[in-house]
């Protein structure tokens, strides 16, 4: 479906029936050059279980509009919008997952509209970065990266960002399956993803490390144990939230969803089991 959220056409996804399924349905988050596609088959293992999830092709991705002020990727109006879009589907509470950016967004969803989260999973995902001269740096790299894309393409650009070392372990997939992936990349446009990155890049995220010892939820954070940074990274956050499980998955990489599917959906599923808040 498409929603007019301030005059963004997002497209949202809902998988199962919001009104009955056991507790509040899980919206899905996805990360930089992903979309919905990314989550079809874990909402449809939800499904399943009788829940009901949703998925939303964020800002310059898929078939959401792509916007050319980066402004209007900024991690606060994206919140923001968010916010609203549950409001317009009857919606006052749902569990959130995020993967990647996807996960920067659902922590700064977390600690600004606590009232909206039952619980929280961040999948292989950070708070930013710590400093202002970290930030400064990530910027200007994001922002190359950014005119990079609009230079030579999103073909290019899918080809570049394949080599990138954070997915050396998506290489141990088969064929097929890295196939589809490069498919649903190629799906997004030259000035969506650039101004993602301007706009909603870790470069400009501010840090929201000092927010963790207040954040108030259950937070589930799963990461996959080849990405030994953000392993780090997780386990730095594990030592600073009041309420949190750390899964570190095995023989896994920084998409542990694509890598380990039916693993992540165990771990997932039965978090949700264990904090299954009525409405």
């Amino acid at each position: 479906m498409k929603l007019d959220i301030d005059e963004i056409i997002y497209n949202v996804e809902v998988f199962g029936d919001l009104a009955l399924g056991a507790g509040p349905p899980l919206l899905l988050l996805h990360g930089f050059t992903g979309s919905i596609q990314n989550w079809r088959t874990h909402a449809s293992a939800l499904v399943q279980q009788n829940r009901s999830a949703i998925a939303v092709d964020l800002l310059g991705h898929g078939e959401t509009r792509a916007p050319t002020d980066p402004q209007g990727y900024a991690m606060a109006a994206t919140a923001k919008s968010l916010a609203e879009l549950l409001q317009k589907l009857g919606l006052d509470r749902v569990h959130l997952l995020g993967y990647s950016m996807g996960g920067r967004l659902a922590l700064y969803m977390a600690i600004h509209y606590p009232k909206l989260i039952a619980t929280l999973t961040l999948e292989s995902a950070s708070p930013g970065l710590v400093s202002a001269e970290e930030r400064a740096t990530r910027k200007a790299s994001d922002n190359a990266l950014a005119n990079w894309v609009e230079a030579n393409g999103i073909p290019a650009f899918v080809e570049r960002w394949e080599k990138v070392p954070l997915f050396d372990s998506q290489k141990l997939l088969p064929a097929t399956v890295r196939a589809g992936v490069r498919k649903q990349r190629l799906q997004n446009s030259v000035h969506g993803l650039a101004n993602s990155l301007r706009g909603m890049g870790t470069g400009v995220q501010p840090s929201l490390w000092p927010h963790l010892v207040e954040l108030k939820k259950p937070v589930h954070l799963i990461v996959g144990a080849l990405d030994t940074k953000f392993v780090a990274i997780n386990q730095c956050m594990a030592d600073l939230l009041p309420d949190v499980q750390l899964s570190v998955v095995d023989g896994t990489g920084h998409t542990v969803h694509l890598e380990k599917a039916a693993e992540f959906d165990e771990l997932v599923i039965k978090w949700l089991s264990i904090h299954n808040l009525k409405k």
